[in-house]
């Protein structure tokens, strides 16, 4: 992510957003949060969704956003930490029109009301300002982002996410502060390293008794609709590591 200041958005408008899906596809929600300094305003979105997908959310989360500020005429820079609706609005729906709303592989374009929509709502907003579009890693403290996460987590899970709308001066959060955590950062790369390594086992817990598996598959088949515990070990001290903080044995 390059680096960003508030004083560069001084006559922008700034759009943070996310979306969250509990299961894929399953209940999910999406977060946005509108920032004006030169109005002194935050407004934050939200909604929800009984079964729908991550893509689906983070796409609905844009729409959103540029759909509530669609009477305003200043420039729009959109913070999202989805590589999905980045790559599809600046590249993907090209050859998608093209090709009929398919795919490269001849198959039908996923969320294709939903992109429409969002073509749409850019084209209109061009023809008066401009739009840019900005990666934001998520979980590694860049504000706008954690607060989206929050918002849309909480509508996933059914919750009230007790949505503001005032004036940015006495917004609680520091929303157009764009430094990132090393610390999360850091942790965020650890467990990417560890998800893309190879297992030594797979282990779960169910009722107090510990199982190793060979593969994730017959851990699925073990956990799935109970109470349990799981995870991956890389090395035998480390399954025994992981058998020690559940206070169990093989």
């Amino acid at each position: 992510m390059q680096k960003f200041s508030a004083e560069q958005f001084s006559k922008s408008l700034v759009i943070f957003t996310d979306g969250s899906s509990l299961g894929n596809p399953g209940p999910g929600g999406y977060g946005c949060v509108v920032v004006s300094q030169k109005l002194d305003e935050v407004i934050e979105l939200g909604g929800n969704k009984i079964k729908t997908t991550n893509n689906e959310m983070e796409l609905s989360a844009v729409i959103s956003a540029l759909s509530h500020s669609v009477f305003n005429t200043m420039d729009v820079d959109i913070f999202t930490d989805s590589s999905y609706v980045i790559n599809g609005i600046t590249k993907w729906v090209h050859g998608w029109q093209k090709n009929g709303w398919k795919t490269q592989a001849k198959e039908d374009v996923a969320n294709k009301a939903l992109w429409q929509s969002l073509i749409t709502l850019v084209k209109e907003r061009e023809l008066h300002s401009k739009v840019r579009w900005n990666y934001a890693p998520g979980h590694v403290g860049v504000v706008g982002n954690e607060r989206c996460d929050e918002i849309a987590t909480s509508f996933a899970a059914g919750k009230d996410a007790h949505l503001f709308r005032g004036k940015l001066s006495q917004y609680k959060l520091d929303v157009l502060n764009f430094s990132i955590d090393e610390s999360l950062k850091k942790d965020k790369s650890e467990k990417r390293a560890r998800s893309n390594a190879p297992a030594h086992s797979y282990l779960s817990l169910v009722d107090g008794v510990a199982m190793r598996h060979k593969t994730w598959a017959e851990t699925e088949v073990r956990v799935k609709g109970k109470k349990a515990k799981f995870k991956k070990s890389l090395s035998a001290a480390n399954e025994g590591e992981i058998l020690k903080e559940w206070g169990a044995s093989l």
